[in-house]
């Protein structure tokens, strides 16, 4: 918890009330449902949450900015920035119906007014984004297949709509075809040692009628 302070100083206290509340929560539901492997559980805050808001670090989301977050897994990195923007509307999708149990008893611990949990296929999704975010569900060819027609036309960001998306190691093969994408290094941003190799890349995407 002392490191989310560290690099986000500006908490609210609720904002500080409810990541507090994301230890018990997941440890107590990974009890009854295993979403977060027992080595990276007692990393929580370093492997899951932290990571979730190194697209903080790249983008500040202005409110009513409407994001999908597809392959949610446990909530990530959804529900940490659901509690950082609480003006931003977060729609969290996964396949795996109890993944999404689990977010969903999680949303209600926190009482997140913001968040819309449900288990949907990408290609099922209805409507349009801002923004959507994942962590490497996929490799870039395949996840812009499933999402490329739920853009927003309407910019109001500094970065333009499309993907913001958490991958580590070398992406110069798996972009090759995304000129346009961004690669913003974490370890520019948080000092473990985790995060040497992780990146949040930007791909802008043009609005599909």
């Amino acid at each position: 918890m002392d490191e989310i302070i560290k690099y986000f100083p500006n908490l609210t206290d609720l904002q500080k009330e409810q990541f507090a509340k994301l230890d018990f929560l997941y440890h107590d539901w990974n009890e009854k449902i295993n979403v977060i492997s027992r080595k990276d559980i007692d990393a929580l805050y370093t492997k899951h949450i932290l990571h979730s808001l190194g697209i903080a670090k790249v983008m500040r989301f202005e409110p009513g900015t409407y994001v999908l977050d597809v392959g949610t897994g446990g909530g990530f990195p959804g529900i940490p920035l659901a509690i950082l923007f609480p003006e931003t509307r977060f729609y969290l999708i996964d396949v795996i119906a109890k993944k999404i149990k689990v977010v969903q008893g999680v949303v209600d611990g926190l009482e997140l007014k913001n968040v819309k949990a449900e288990q949907l296929r990408a290609e099922n999704v209805k409507g349009d984004f801002d923004f959507i975010v994942s962590r490497a569900v996929t490799n870039m060819p395949d996840f812009v297949s499933w999402i490329k027609s739920k853009i927003k036309k309407q910019n109001k960001h500094a970065l333009q709509n499309g993907i913001l998306y958490l991958k580590g190691g070398d992406l110069t093969e798996e972009l090759k075809d995304f000129p346009k994408a961004t690669e913003y290094n974490l370890a520019d941003f948080f000092e473990d040692e985790f995060f040497e190799t992780k990146k949040v890349v930007h791909v802008p995407l043009k609005f599909v009628v």
